[in-house]
Order: C-alpha cells, then sequence, then structure tokens
C-alpha cells in the first residue's frame, strides 16, 4: 500500500496545476489524438463518485433495517433493468464493447434470478434475522462508520493518482493498463477492509449468540476490542490472504448452483458443469467466508479455519442449509446495483465536461461505489455468517436468541435434507433403468 501510494501521489502531482510539473511524460508515450489535462480537472467528478457511494451505502443499510424486504426485491430485480438501460446508453454512445458487456451481463442476471426465484423465501428470512441482531448492536454500527472513513481516506489519495492517470499525455492502451492495474489493488484493499469489518462483526455477534446476550454475565469483558485486536494484529496476515480468493470463488459457486439446477436433460452440458462444481466445491474447503468467524474468535489461520469450518456444516447438514441460502448473492446485487449508480452519476458528469473520458471515469468510479455499499452492507452478512456457525455449532443458542427463526430455520433444513436424499436415491435407480435398456437392446 505503501509503494502504489507514493505512485498513485507521483502520478497526480505530475498534473497538479502545472502540466509535466514532475517532467514524467517523457517516460510516457505521447499521443496527438489524446490532448492531457489536468489532475483538478478529474479529481472532483472521483469527489462526487466518493460522495454518493457514502450516501447509498448508508441509505442501503438503513432501508434494510427497516425496509428489508422492499429492498431485497429492488436488488434482486432492478439490477437486471439497470443493466439493460445502461447497455442502450452504451449502444447509444457507440460504445459497442461496453453495450455488449453489459448486455450480456443482464442476461446472465436475468437467468440467475429465474434459477434461484424459489430460495428467495429463505432468504428474506435469513436477512431479517440478520438485520434484527445487527441493529441490537450499535457498536457494530460504530466500526462499519470507522472503516468507511477510512476507505474514504484512502480513496481521495487514490482518486488523486487516478485522476491523474486520466489527464496524462500517454495513449489509451497505456491507460488503460495502469486503470487496470489500480483498480486490482484498488479492490483488493478494499476486500482487506470488509473482510476486516466481517471479522470483527462476526467475533462480537458470536459472543452476543453463544453467551445469550450482550448483558450476559459469562459475557468476556470487551468483546469488540478482543475482535479487533485480533483483525488487526495476529490474524491480518489470513484476513489479507482470504480476500485474494473469498469473493471470486463464491461468486463463481452461486453462478454455477444457479445453472445447475436449471440444465434440465442435457448430459453433455450436464457433466461439463457438475466438473466445475465439484472443482469449486473443493476450493470452496479452502476459501469461505465462514472463516473469517473462526479468526475473529479462536485467531486461527485462514486455511485452518476454513476448513474447520466446512468440515462443521457438512458434520452437522446444515451445508445444506448454506448451500440454498442466497443471501451473500441478494446482498451483492445491492453493493453491484449501488456501483453501477454511482458509475452512471459520474459518467454522465463527465460526458458534459470531458467525453472522450465517459468509460474511463466511469467505471473506476462505479468500483469506487461498489466498495462503498460494500463496506457498509458487509455487517449483514458477518450476521448471517455467524448465525450459520452458531447454528452448525448448537442450535440451542439460535433458540435461546429467536424461537420463531430457530423453528423457520429447523423446519427448512429438514426439507432440504429430505431433498437431498431423494435426489440421491434417484441416480442409482437411474443408472440401473439404463444399464437394464441397454442390455434388452440387441446388437
Amino acid at each position: 500500500m505503501i509503494g502504489v501510494g507514493l505512485i498513485l501521489t507521483v502520478i497526480g502531482l505530475n498534473r497538479l496545476k502545472e502540466k509535466d510539473r514532475l517532467n514524467i511524460d517523457r517516460f510516457t508515450m505521447k499521443s496527438l489524438e489524446n490532448q492531457s489535462g489536468l489532475t483538478e480537472d478529474y479529481w472532483p467528478l472521483y469527489a462526487v463518485a466518493g460522495g454518493i457511494g457514502t450516501v447509498l451505502g448508508w441509505t442501503w443499510l438503513l432501508l434494510l433495517g427497516s425496509r428489508a424486504n422492499q429492498m431485497m426485491k429492488i436488488a434482486v430485480h432492478i439490477l437486471t433493468t439497470y443493466l439493460a438501460v445502461i447497455s442502450v446508453l452504451c449502444f447509444w454512445s457507440e460504445q459497442f464493447f461496453w453495450g455488449v458487456a453489459f448486455a450480456i451481463g443482464a442476461g446472465l442476471q436475468f437467468l440467475y434470478v429465474i434459477s434461484i426465484i424459489d430460495r428467495l423465501p429463505f432468504t428474506m428470512l435469513v436477512l431479517r434475522g440478520a438485520v434484527k441482531l445487527v441493529w441490537s448492536l450499535p457498536e457494530v454500527m460504530r466500526v462499519a462508520c470507522a472503516f468507511m472513513l477510512v476507505m474514504l481516506l484512502w480513496l481521495a489519495l487514490w482518486s488523486f493518482g487516478v485522476a491523474g492517470v486520466v489527464a496524462s499525455s500517454m495513449d489509451d492502451g497505456g491507460r488503460w493498463w495502469l486503470l487496470v492495474v489500480f483498480s486490482v489493488s484498488l479492490f483488493w484493499t478494499g476486500a482487506v477492509l470488509c473482510n476486516t469489518v466481517h471479522v470483527i462483526v462476526s467475533g462480537m455477534v458470536f459472543l452476543v449468540l453463544i453467551h445469550g446476550g450482550r448483558e450476559s454475565a459469562s459475557m468476556p469483558s470487551k468483546p469488540l476490542i478482543k475482535s479487533l485486536r485480533y483483525a488487526v494484529t495476529t490474524s491480518f496476515g489470513s484476513i489479507c490472504y482470504g480476500s485474494l480468493f473469498t469473493a471470486a470463488i463464491r461468486t463463481l459457486r452461486w453462478k454455477i448452483r444457479g445453472f445447475r439446477s436449471k440444465i434440465g436433460g442435457n448430459e453433455c452440458l450436464l457433466c461439463c458443469v457438475d466438473f466445475l462444481f465439484h472443482l469449486v466445491e473443493t476450493l470452496v474447503r479452502f476459501f469461505n467466508k465462514y472463516a473469517y468467524v473462526q479468526i475473529a474468535v479462536y485467531g486461527k489461520g485462514f486455511n485452518h479455519s476454513a476448513r474447520d469450518a466446512w468440515e462443521l456444516f457438512q458434520s452437522t447438514g446444515v451445508e445444506a442449509l448454506v448451500a440454498y441460502d442466497c443471501s451473500g448473492a441478494v446482498l451483492l446485487m445491492g453493493t453491484l446495483l449501488g456501483g453501477l449508480i454511482t458509475g452512471t452519476c459520474a459518467g454522465v458528469w463527465t460526458r458534459i465536461n470531458y467525453p472522450d473520458r465517459v468509460i474511463m471515469v466511469g467505471s473506476t468510479a462505479m468500483l469506487m461505489g461498489m466498495i462503498l455499499v460494500g463496506l457498509a452492507t458487509v455487517v449483514v452478512e458477518s450476521a448471517v455468517t455467524s448465525i450459520y456457525i452458531c447454528y452448525a455449532e448448537d442450535p440451542l443458542l439460535i433458540h435461546r436468541w429467536d424461537t420463531e427463526f430457530f423453528n423457520q430455520m429447523s423446519e427448512t433444513l429438514h426439507q432440504r435434507l429430505q431433498h437431498r436424499s431423494a435426489r440421491a436415491r434417484e441416480v442409482p435407480t437411474h443408472n440401473r433403468l439404463d444399464a437394464h435398456t441397454e442390455g434388452t437392446h440387441p446388437v
């Protein structure tokens, strides 16, 4: 981060109030078609993006507390429409590559929503329980506020350097390569901060559930400080390591599960998807978000925590509930929607003043918005993971917290285990019928 911060500072200063202040342009490939500008031409655009992302993140979280069902439906259904609208706007602006990309995104999102439509009632149940738990712990909100402030400070420096890249005299290819590198850096930094919050909140929620309430006599003193100490000291390396992989693997798992359930009788396609599914399931053993609860409470290493959490789920059957739940995907849809709105607002303003920089500013502003909204909503996802870990360790912990919620979870778990048993019995029966049919055909 120190190295990236220095590079961003130098690039931003090179175009601050004076072109080529630090005489860096001699190292870049100039292009007559690309007129260079100043850092302050583009930096305000990113300031607006940061402000919009922050407002959207906290608005989303506040409305999630009071209007959970409505917000979930908005996240699930509006995202497809919004992607399609942006695709049309890109085609209208003659940005054909981005138009096709957003159109494909809209199509995939629509197919995914169709594939999980039957899981949404249970997902809403889990999210309502998590929101109820989070809102009973004001310390959790203060942690999210503090880390969002840290992220905004880093974004101020990051956007300063990126504004210098957009204003530079190098050709579009060079600009895009630098923007991709800095975007990957920002994504990793955002994931680390989100997962640090995840560890802190998960630890706090887990302790509250396992001790029967924040005011319980057995509750350790200063539980938030304990989780914070684990997160930013001995477990910080595990958080940085896990942040590289968990988001990508989890998203891939959601998509494959959704498409796998809707393939039907296409044996060839089903075979290919099953291969990918089992590969991803193996990776999930080593990279899953439930590891962060173990890190928060016990201070274990990441891979050790991930294996322990997954073995706990499989030994108790709770993995069937985890696989059925789509709360993480729904929260991700809300995060994507927030990022798209942020990028659209920044892109519209950029088009008015600098039409040739719309995609550059819009795409990087979208990433900023996603990270800020994700930081606000990660507290809910942390509560979800802690609920599942507690339910797997001792279901009576959830029963003591909320009896009605426990009964609904137990009923769903029973249904899912029955469904899996029925599917497992169908496979050998199907194989025997195939073998018998093949044996009766004349050669």
